[in-house]
């Protein structure tokens, strides 16, 4: 299991991967061809992997995201140490906190 600021990302056994993940749509990369995991409404930094895969993302923004590495990626952002990642799938979730009222992912 890894983590790099708001971001969770824990592997997964291909088997457990569940099969209505084919039908997710693929989220484009980024300028910089990075697939961008969370971006920072604040300071505009991204937490993003480099290397060949896919990211797709399940609709909602409680929703997790699910990374596809054949060759394995490194996990960077500008203000955190580069994580790197063995090939793989993994579930991508985002760091949620409460507020009085309402259940919202953090923003940075």
């Amino acid at each position: 299991m890894y983590r790099q600021g708001d971001v969770l990302i824990v592997p997964v056994e291909e088997a457990l991967v569940p099969a209505s993940t084919g039908a997710l749509p693929r989220q484009p990369r980024d300028a910089r061809g990075r697939l961008v995991l969370a971006l920072g409404e604040v300071t505009g930094h991204a937490h993003a992997v480099v290397g060949p895969g896919e990211l797709l993302r399940e609709p909602g923004p409680f929703a997790a995201a699910w990374l596809r590495l054949p060759e394995g990626g490194r996990v960077v952002h500008e203000e955190h140490a580069v994580i790197p990642l063995p090939k793989g799938w993994y579930r991508v979730v985002r760091q949620r906190e409460y507020t009085p009222g309402a259940v919202r992912v953090v923003a940075d």
